[in-house]
C-alpha cells in the first residue's frame, strides 16, 4: 500500500481540503410547469437546501420546444419543461440568485443555452453572475456513450461544450462550466474503474480543446466538478472516491503541468445510484440511499444528492423528496462523520482497494488514450460495447441469483400499496398554451435577427455563447436556437449496431 498522505496534500488522495465541512445539499427535481418546480424548490430551500438540480423534461434536453410534435405526451413528465428565458423566470421566481450556492442542471445537449438563459437572467435582475453558483453539467460527449439525449454529430456537440467552457472559464470564472459525468456512465452498467477512466477521457477532450483556444488549464480544472454515482458496494464505493482523487491529481500534473494546486483537486458531486432503487417494496429504498449517502460522506464528496424512495415509480412525490434531504442531514449533523477528514484512512482495505483502483482506473485511461481517445472510442462505438457487456453481466446475474436484491430475488413480499406522484396532464395543455403566447407577443423580427447571428457565428467557427445570450433575451426558444444549429451541423446519426 502507498504512504498515507495528509488530507489536502497532493494526490488529494484523503481529501481536498486539510479540514471537514459539510457538503452542499442538493435535491435533483423538476416536474410539469415552470411555476410548479418552482414552487416545490421554494419548499426545499426553506426545508435547509442549499443548492438543487433541475430535472428537464425530454423535450427540453433534446432541443424540442413543448409544442413540436415529437414533445406530445413528454412535456414536463421527468423533469420541467422550459421554452424560453419567460420560463426560466417563473423557475427563479423570488428565489434570490445571489443567496443560491449552486443551481445544477442535466443540460449537456443544450448546455449553451442554459448558460445564455442564467446570463440573460442575472442581466434582467442586475445581478453580477459571479455572485452565485451556476452549475452546468454540460458533458455532452457521456451522452453519447450512455444516456442518449444527444442532438447534433458528436464533433458537434464536443465544440459546443467547449464553447461553454471557453466563455464561463473567461467571464464568468465563479461558474462550474462542466460536470465531468460517470454518474450515467454508471448507470448504464460500467463498474467503478470505467465509470471514473471513461469519464476522465471524455475529460481530456473538452480540456484539450479548450486549451487549443487559448484557454490555461490553470483557467479551466479549478472551476470544474465530477459528477460520480455512489451505489450499494459500501466499502469499493468509499474507496472510488479516493482514488478518483488520486486519478485526477495525477492527469492534471502529469498530463497538463498545472501550477495551480486548485487544478489537482477534484471536486465530487455524489449523487446517490438511480439503478439500485427498486419499484418492488419501495420502502427498501430508504435503506439502500442511507448507505449509499454514508459511503460518499466517507469518501469526502462536496455536494450530495440523495435519490428519494419513490424514483423506481416516478417522479418523487413531496413527502419522499423531503424525506431524501432529511436522510443527508441526519447523517451530517447526527452521526459525527463530520468531525475528521478522511475517517478510515488506514484501514487495510480500505487502502488496498483504493491503491487497485487508482492503478486500473490510470491503465484503463492509458488504454483509450492509445486507441486514439474517448472522440474516436465514441464514434466506433467501443465505449458503447464494454456499457452493453457490462449491463448483461449485471442482468444475468440478478435475474441467476448470483447477484441478490432484497425484495426482488430474494425475501420477496407484496408490497402495502402505494400512489406515486402523478403529473397532472392539465401541466402540458398550460405549458404548450403559454409558449404559443410568447411566440404571438414578442418581438418576432428581433428574434429572427438574434438566430440568424447564432447560425452565422456556428457556421463561422465562432463561440456560440454570446450570440446565445442576445438570442434569449429576445425570447428566442430552445427549439428555435437548436433548430438553427441543426441547419448548420445536422443530426446525431448512429454508426454502430450490437
Amino acid at each position: 500500500m502507498s504512504a498515507i498522505e495528509k488530507p489536502g496534500e497532493y494526490p488529494y488522495t484523503r481529501g481536498i481540503k486539510p479540514d471537514a465541512g459539510v457538503w452542499t445539499m442538493g435535491q435533483y427535481g423538476g416536474f410539469g410547469t415552470p411555476r410548479e418546480t418552482n414552487e416545490r424548490f421554494k419548499m426545499l430551500l426553506a426545508q435547509g437546501l442549499t443548492g438543487f438540480s433541475v430535472a428537464l423534461d425530454l423535450p427540453t434536453q433534446l432541443g424540442l420546444d413543448s409544442d413540436h410534435p415529437l414533445a406530445q405526451g413528454e412535456v414536463g413528465r421527468v423533469g420541467v419543461a422550459i421554452d424560453s428565458l419567460a420560463d426560466i423566470e417563473i423557475l427563479m421566481d423570488q428565489i434570490p440568485l445571489e443567496k443560491i450556492s449552486q443551481v445544477r442542471t442535466t443540460a449537456n445537449s443544450i448546455g449553451y443555452i442554459w448558460a445564455a438563459m442564467f446570463i440573460a437572467l442575472a442581466e434582467q435582475r442586475g445581478v453580477d453572475p459571479n455572485q452565485f453558483g451556476m452549475f452546468i453539467q454540460n458533458d455532452v460527449l457521456k451522452e453519447y456513450i450512455a444516456r442518449g439525449t444527444q442532438i447534433f454529430p458528436a464533433e458537434a456537440g464536443l465544440k459546443l461544450s467547449v464553447d461553454v467552457i471557453e466563455y464561463i472559464a473567461r467571464d464568468i470564472p465563479k461558474w462550474v462550466p462542466l460536470a465531468m459525468s460517470g454518474y450515467h456512465i454508471r448507470e448504464s452498467g460500467s463498474d467503478a474503474i470505467q465509470e471514473v477512466a471513461f469519464t476522465f477521457a471524455n475529460a481530456r477532450e473538452y480540456l484539450d480543446k479548450a486549451l487549443e483556444r487559448g484557454v490555461t488549464i490553470d483557467q479551466v480544472a479549478p472551476t470544474l466538478f465530477t459528477f460520480l454515482s455512489s451505489n450499494i458496494e459500501f466499502l469499493p464505493e468509499i474507496a472510488k472516491f479516493r482514488a478518483a482523487r488520486r486519478t485526477w491529481a495525477r492527469i492534471a500534473r502529469e498530463k497538463y503541468h498545472a501550477k495551480d494546486p486548485r487544478s489537482e483537486q477534484l471536486r465530487i458531486f455524489a449523487f446517490t445510484a438511480g439503478s439500485s432503487l427498486t419499484a418492488h417494496q419501495p420502502m427498501n429504498n430508504v435503506v439502500r440511499t442511507t448507505v449509499e449517502m454514508l459511503a460518499a460522506a466517507l469518501g469526502g464528496i462536496q455536494t450530495m444528492h440523495v435519490s428519494a424512495f419513490d424514483e423506481a415509480l416516478g417522479v418523487p412525490t413531496e413527502e419522499a423528496a423531503m424525506l431524501a434531504l432529511r436522510t443527508q442531514q441526519v447523517v451530517a449533523f447526527e452521526t459525527g462523520v463530520l468531525d475528521g477528514v478522511d475517517l478510515l484512512a488506514g484501514s487495510y482495505e480500505i487502502e488496498k482497494m483504493t491503491d487497485e483502483l487508482a492503478e486500473k482506473m490510470w491503465q484503463l485511461l492509458e488504454d483509450i488514450e492509445k486507441r486514439g481517445g474517448a472522440l474516436e472510442c465514441i464514434n466506433n462505438g467501443w465505449f458503447s460495447k464494454e456499457l452493453s457487456e457490462k449491463a448483461y453481466q449485471f442482468s444475468m446475474d440478478v435475474e441467476s441469483g448470483k447477484r441478490k436484491v432484497v425484495g426482488v430475488n430474494i425475501f420477496q413480499a407484496e408490497s402495502p400499496p402505494f400512489k406515486p406522484f402523478a403529473i397532472d396532464p392539465q401541466s402540458e395543455i398550460d405549458q404548450v398554451a403559454s409558449l404559443k403566447k410568447l411566440k404571438a407577443n414578442r418581438d418576432n423580427e428581433a428574434v429572427k435577427i438574434a438566430l440568424a447571428n447564432v447560425g452565422a457565428a456556428a457556421k463561422a467557427g465562432e463561440n456560440v455563447v454570446g450570440p446565445c445570450v442576445v438570442a434569449v433575451k429576445a425570447y428566442a426558444t430552445v427549439g428555435e436556437i437548436v433548430d438553427q444549429l441543426r441547419e448548420v451541423y445536422g443530426k446525431w446519426r448512429p454508426n454502430t449496431t450490437f
